[in-house]
């Protein structure tokens, strides 16, 4: 089984001068210290105006940073919200692809639609739009990363004219891509579209495999058409971790934290109401935490022994990648990297042998049906080449606007002292160089 970190970027109430900094800095060097020791993924939320429970608004410049930190650990967006009210689909391309290229292929892309309305209504968008607006927002930006030139497109949600989006990514033909799922009907779809589900529930092992052998049952099915260009084949899920040699010290460092980060989600997205700015999330857990129960995904708060046990009962039943917060509530910086020392110690490496085994044989059996489903697939067309549409520069366009000579007319974009100490070719030149190609 493979194994993840996540981070929220939780900041809980009160706040003091440098909170923030100290926060981004403690996470970096987190990211860090987990890929020295053998974890295989960092993966960064993105979320907006979500004070206390995710100050990570911009995960591709957390990550970017990430990239030049480490060698080895793959680097997830967990997940980059896919509704063009958020990102535009070609900023989307335009930034995996960039994240791609400096961090030498380790991007994991993983994608999802918001979960809470102070979010959605925040960029105009309504809850019965989102699933729509993934879709739509997901498949034109794989189109943009695969395509050359990109044929435009006219949609529900965004239109943009025909353009070579650039960069392209080093992993073609584009990072895996993943699905965040909260529920059964969302892990079915993650594999209806040929993506992987980022599983963001805390399920026992038993539920875990139900959910997982219903997964891959439709991945290898006729239902299976995916919404990439490639097909990504795997379940991750979810638990909280914070491990010490006495179990009781691991659940006063951690527990209240994992809990904190069950009950900001609830605030946001289901039962909360909140004033921006004042609402004191921290203060209100405080008064409730002790009425919260345990879920299943505390059971990587504990012993080595203990952590060990519970997460080998998930690799039994086929769970692909289990990703570890640590980070939330008020859990201490120290606290979570000497948790991750140990673990990398005395859980992982019983978690991890085989585990190339494991990929190779699930790779050779996945191989017919992952290439089934790509036949299934229904392409956008790509332009022949008499088809690419010629893009004229403004000073062309505004020249034809005005009637009259535009340099002549005192026109801006064509100033001679524009270009300054760059040499700026004047008309006929243009004129000579459009006859080449």
């Amino acid at each position: 089984m493979k194994l993840g970190i996540f981070y929220e970027h939780q900041l809980p109430q009160p706040w003091g001068e440098g909170a923030e900094l100290t926060l981004f800095q403690n996470a970096l060097d987190q990211v860090e210290l987990a890929d020295r020791l053998g974890f295989d993924t960092a993966w960064e939320v993105e979320h907006h105006f979500l004070e206390e429970y995710s100050h990570s608004s911009a995960p591709e410049v957390f990550l970017g940073a990430c990239s030049q930190r480490t060698k080895n650990i793959r680097l997830g967006h967990g997940i980059c919200l896919a509704p063009p009210n958020y990102n535009h689909p070609a900023r989307v391309a335009e930034r995996i692809s960039t994240l791609d290229l400096v961090s030498n292929g380790r991007v994991e892309w993983g994608t999802g639609e918001s979960g809470s309305l102070i979010e959605m209504h925040g960029f105009g968008l309504e809850p019965e739009q989102k699933t729509a607006a993934w879709r739509e927002g997901v498949e034109q930006a794989a189109n943009m990363m695969t395509m050359k030139p990109y044929p435009g497109y006219k949609g529900q949600f965004f239109s943009m004219p025909t353009r070579n989006v650039v960069p392209k990514p080093v992993q073609k033909a584009h990072p895996p891509i993943w699905m965040a799922c909260s529920r059964r009907e969302s892990i079915l779809r993650a594999a209806r579209n040929g993506v992987g589900a980022l599983v963001f529930g805390f399920v026992d092992a038993t539920q875990a495999k139900i959910w997982r052998d219903e997964y891959y049952q439709i991945i290898k099915s006729a239902e299976c058409v995916p919404i990439g260009h490639t097909v990504n084949a795997n379940f991750a899920t979810l638990n909280g971790m914070m491990v010490h040699r006495d179990g009781d010290e691991a659940a006063r460092r951690g527990l209240d934290g994992f809990k904190f980060f069950g009950f900001s989600i609830a605030h946001y997205a289901v039962y909360g109401e909140h004033r921006p700015g004042a609402t004191n999330l921290w203060q209100r857990f405080q008064a409730i935490k002790g009425d919260m129960k345990e879920t299943p995904g505390s059971g990587s708060i504990g012993t080595p022994r203990s952590v060990f046990e519970h997460l080998k009962s998930y690799a039994d039943v086929g769970v692909d990648q289990m990703i570890f917060i640590q980070q939330s509530g008020m859990n201490r910086h120290e606290h979570i990297c000497e948790a991750m020392e140990l673990f990398s110690r005395e859980v992982m490496p019983g978690l991890k042998e085989r585990e190339a085994e494991r990929e190779k044989k699930k790779a050779e059996e996945l191989a017919p049906f992952v290439e089934a489903a790509l036949a299934r697939k229904t392409r956008m067309a790509p332009l022949k080449e008499s088809e690419i549409p010629n893009v004229e520069a403004i000073g062309i366009v505004l020249e034809r606007r005005a009637g009259k000579d535009y340099a002549s007319a005192g026109g801006v974009y064509a100033d001679p002292t524009r270009g300054g100490a760059i040499p700026m070719a004047n008309r006929e030149t243009f004129a000579k160089a459009a006859k080449v190609g």
